[in-house]
């Protein structure tokens, strides 16, 4: 019998980099379902959950708080950055290695940087347009470097971000019947659907409570997700709030427009199922949600409303002329499609297992 593959996935701190990192392992699995995998994350972050949750074994290194660019204050963050490349090292030695892959966050550098000075191949992929500290510098270690849209890390091949099959395969017009029937919504109804993750919901659940007569004028209905942390929203007639959605693949094909974040993960979700949206990219960080919605609203599959300038009046001009408006939508809808990809975890897992196999092939 052929040694299984034995590759480790670094990744941790959010969502970003987690889910990505998740996808590719069910994929590999559906490859080869020998294959090892191990994630290595960080002491504090969303990992702990996510990761026991899908099935996968997760080791932990000391988080090693980095600076936002390459500098000298690289070599300023003291004994915590060694110990986390030691932890790593060791983990890898453990788990016996084969291939890194790497999607960013604290854990990933440190262990990018233990497989280097082990002779085991790295492979880095980037999911956000503008690329943190551990892929900027991790891609200056390996060949192997992919990216989910262009221009993110010099070299990088562009081949999408790795989505959950549920999404991947999703056919959002079959699919509508079921998905309303199961959220209570209409079957002729324009459906919009408002979700903004942890971190963005709270603007959203404001500005669309405060316009939920003229989102459900003339027959249409909203679907929110309004975020566990926030306070619940008013009832009202043609709405619909849940605390949250853990049926996405419900959502989308329930939904005509989506009003959102602009997340990596949400905007290559969204194109990928061909659903058009309003991206209110959240001000935060290197400002790189309203990087990661640019491609596919340049593409014709949304549009970009700043969050400073998302109030009723946005509402009025922009959201509700595009719910009244069914054949600009369909446009839209093709557009994303157009430019969405459903199999970077396929391509991505297979170009894995070819790394790995050259490496192993050279001894």
């Amino acid at each position: 019998m052929p040694e299984a593959l034995r590759v480790v996935l670094a990744a941790g701190g959010t969502a970003g980099h987690i889910e990505p990192a998740l996808n590719l392992a069910d994929a590999l699995r559906r490859t080869d379902p020998s294959t090892a995998i191990l994630v290595i994350g960080g002491e504090r972050g969303l990992e702990s959950t996510l990761v026991p949750e899908r099935g996968y074994d997760l080791s932990t290194v000391r988080s090693a708080p980095m600076p936002r660019r390459p500098s000298l204050d690289l070599l300023r963050i003291g004994p915590s950055a060694w110990h986390a490349m030691r932890d790593a090292g060791r983990l890898l030695d453990e788990f016996g290695a084969q291939i890194v892959v790497g999607f960013g966050g604290y854990a990933a550098l440190p262990t990018y940087l233990a497989a280097r000075r082990r002779g085991v191949p790295v492979v880095i992929h980037e999911a956000n347009a503008r690329p943190g500290l551990a892929n900027r510098v991790g891609a200056r270690l390996t060949p192997h470097v992919f990216s989910s849209v262009p221009d993110t890390l010099r070299g990088a091949r562009v081949v999408g971000l790795p989505l959950r099959s549920a999404i991947s395969g999703l056919d959002r017009l079959t699919r509508r019947a079921e998905a309303r029937q199961a959220f209570g919504l209409r079957d002729d109804a324009v459906v919009l659907l408002v979700f903004g993750g942890s971190q963005g919901a709270a603007h959203l659940n404001e500005v669309v409570s405060s316009t939920i007569d003229e989102l459900t004028a003339d027959g249409r209905e909203v679907l929110h997700a309004y975020g566990a942390r926030n306070d619940q929203p008013p009832a009202h007639t043609g709405y619909v709030r849940l605390a949250y959605l853990d049926r996405m693949d419900l959502a989308y094909a329930a939904a005509d427009l989506a009003l959102t974040r602009a997340g990596a993960m949400t905007c290559a979700e969204l194109a990928a199922v061909g659903l058009p949206a309003v991206y209110v990219p959240l001000p935060i960080g290197n400002g790189e949600q309203r990087l990661n919605a640019l491609p596919v609203v340049n593409a014709g599959g949304g549009v970009i409303v700043d969050n400073a300038d998302l109030d009723a009046a946005a509402i009025a001009s922009t959201v509700v002329p595009l719910l009244r408006d069914r054949p600009r939508l369909e446009k839209m809808a093709a557009a994303a499609a157009t430019y969405g990809v459903r199999d970077a975890d396929e391509q991505l897992a297979r170009t894995v297992m070819e790394i790995a196999a050259a490496r192993k092939a050279r001894g």
